[in-house]
This record gives C-alpha cells, structure tokens and sequence, in this order.
C-alpha cells in the first residue's frame, strides 16, 4: 500500500539538511529502484524551484510499504531525522486515484 510521509523542517535547519542530503537521496533511491516510490521531494520556503538561503519547510514522499508500522519505521529512521532536519513525521495510508 501507498504511504503519505509528511515530515516538517525545524527552523534553521538548512546546513543540517545540506549535511544529510547524499544519505538520504541514495536510501530514497533504493525504493525508486525497487518500483517503491510514487513521488518525493521537498517544499521550499518561498516560491521558487531553488529557495537559496530561505531553505525548505519539509518534504513529501509517497512510498510503498506492506502496512503502517513498516512505513513509519521507515520514515522515523530517515537521515534527515537522525542530523535534526524533521521537526516532526506524519505517515498516512494514501490512496492514488488519479493519474
């Protein structure tokens, strides 16, 4: 089943995030390898492709997992979460209706 994370960046927590980014691309990538991902990437801070210094507010990745427990087990382990970027996590059944 599809799972919803929906993670919210700490304030200031763009150098952090630079930091973790590789690791948590390439464990991103493995679920993109195995047809295990939907969608992911992260909100910027302003309207823009490239928010520079005015960072990011969180991210969403819509990813595969056999129940709830597996898919919140995944996300809570996230590079992100271990170098202090979430504030919080938030994972949710999602249903993909369309396209």
């Amino acid at each position: 089943m599809w799972y919803a994370v929906i993670a919210t960046d700490k304030a200031d927590s763009l150098e952090f995030r630079k930091q973790a980014r590789p690791s948590h691309l390439a464990r991103i990538q493995s679920l993109m390898d195995e047809g295990r991902l939907l969608v992911a990437g992260p909100h910027p801070a302003i309207d823009a492709e490239d928010p520079g210094a005015a960072g990011f507010t969180g991210s969403l990745m819509i990813v595969d997992f056999p129940d709830l427990e597996a898919a919140t087990a995944w996300a809570e382990s996230d590079p992100y979460v271990e170098a202090g970027v979430f504030d919080s996590v938030t994972v949710k059944p999602f249903r993909k209706v369309l396209p």
